[in-house]
């Protein structure tokens, strides 16, 4: 669609013409995120304050032009690409924090602050905000919520929707709401706070978020232990996760993303290594190495090849220098990867990975997996060549037999990548009809124009 000059000059008032762009070559920066789908959105608003996004909001419904709320970009699966057009709201410019409380461990943020400035906020008081995911030092608040994207520390603090305490936010006609509470405890009417977290912009854009923070342990300790086979790793997660030292990481690697490593880097890892666990254990100082040995006795079995325990911080960096060197080595091997965060029960890590492995083999595709074994979240990467059309054929066929079997596991499709446009075709084969249509009329009811973030999350009725 194209925006008229009537619409145009509206939308100058609503927001300022400082803050609006509609030159095609400053808008096409607004069409992609990390999946690298791209449309061409008519205009872009960089809003600044909640009364702007509100009175976008009420245009918008009123002329039916969809809008497309977006942080930085970092989410991989297209939720905020533009496929209609319309406008794209960037909450780049809204990085206050309007309220730090120490006193009950709260703080109050506008949506497009960084993750890592709100941890580098909390942690002058002695807190932290649980989320942390990979790209933390970019991704905004406001993408975390979108995604309800966590990261590791989930296994042990909990979800981006177990940290978020009530949120403001505007609908799609345009009317402000307030959700959830100030305090630990709230009953009082429907949970419309969980609900928002995670829905990708569809049923609201939020414009304050009230984080619950955690105060900073005292100390950590890390773990590395390998093992000679899939089986004898997911063993012993299920191991570490029933004895009552909670790690608050526990990662997973399989044996083809070791070879990698090896070969990338000069890590000093096990021949026939076929999976590797990190994990981090944190408290009060006193008694965590005892803490840390229970962990890594629960991490010892018979596929056990070696366990290290990191003792001071210059162990800690060369064990998980062996992790960070997974990326640059799977960016040498393929020049395109497609990035899956199926999550199974724990107890089948093992038959997903070796299901996984016969997918690779029928399709000829290597596929290399790693992930949050705490809670059975895999990120499952095939690599591709993209310029190779049999190749991108195989990838989709193999994409959807990967999905099939994770619902077989009793598994979900997304952990925390969200479902956007990657994932929203294959909806429908985790959620019945009759709650997938309950789904389609809470939308409604959000936004009953369909104007915010139209044709994503959920599948066309």
């Amino acid at each position: 669609m194209s925006l008229s000059p009537n619409i145009v000059a509206r939308l100058r008032e609503i927001c300022g013409k400082e803050n609006l762009l509609t030159d095609p070559s400053d808008c096409w920066p607004y069409g992609y995120d990390n999946s690298r789908r791209q449309a061409l959105p008519d205009a872009v608003v960089l809003a600044t304050d909640h009364d702007q996004i509100q009175g976008l909001i009420q245009h918008c419904n009123q002329e039916k032009i969809p809008l497309i709320a977006r942080g930085r970009g970092t989410g991989t699966t297209g939720a905020t690409v533009p496929i209609h057009g319309g406008i794209v709201l960037s909450l780049e410019r809204m990085t206050r924090i309007i309220k730090m409380d120490p006193a009950n461990r709260i703080m109050v943020v506008e949506p497009g602050i960084t993750n890592q400035q709100v941890q580098d906020a909390a942690k002058e008081h002695g807190f932290f905000w649980s989320p942390d995911p990979t790209s933390a030092a970019f991704c905004t608040v406001g993408g975390n919520l979108a995604y309800n994207s966590a990261g590791p520390r989930t296994v042990k603090y909990g979800s981006t929707r177990d940290n978020v305490l009530g949120l403001r936010a505007i609908i799609g006609e345009g009317n402000e709401i307030r959700t959830g509470v100030y305090t630990s405890k709230g009953v009082v009417g429907y949970d419309l706070t969980r609900l928002l977290i995670g829905s990708e912009g569809t049923l609201a854009v939020i414009t304050e978020a009230t984080l619950k923070l955690l105060p900073l342990p005292e100390a950590k300790r890390t773990l590395q232990a390998i093992y000679r086979d899939i089986d004898s790793a997911a063993k012993a997660v299920s191991a570490i996760m029933a004895q009552p030292v909670t790690p608050c990481a526990l990662e997973f690697i399989d044996g083809l993303a070791i070879e990698m490593i090896r070969s990338y880097s000069k890590a000093n890892l096990p021949q026939g290594a076929g999976a590797m666990l990190m994990i981090e254990v944190d408290g009060l100082e006193a008694g965590l190495d005892q803490a840390a040995d229970k962990v890594a006795a629960a991490a010892r079995n018979d596929g056990l090849l070696d366990v290290t325990v990191a003792r001071n911080q210059d162990e800690v960096k060369a064990l998980w220098e062996t992790r960070k060197a997974l990326s640059p080595a799977l960016r040498n091997i393929a020049p395109k990867k497609i990035n899956e965060d199926v999550v199974v029960p724990v107890s089948e890590i093992p038959t997903l990975i070796s299901g996984l492995q016969d997918l690779a083999g029928k399709f000829g595709i290597t596929i290399v997996n790693f992930g949050h074994a705490g809670n059975g979240n895999i990120h499952v990467n095939l690599l591709i060549d993209p310029d190779d059309p049999q190749q991108m054929q195989n990838a989709e066929k193999c994409l959807d037999e990967v999905f099939s079997l994770v619902l077989k596991l009793n598994g979900t499709i997304s952990g925390e990548h969200g479902v956007g446009l990657e994932k929203r075709d294959f909806v429908a084969r985790e959620i019945d009809a009759v709650t997938l249509d309950l789904m389609q009329r809470i939308k409604r009811q959000f936004d009953p124009n369909n104007i915010l973030n139209p044709g994503k999350k959920l599948p066309p009725q």
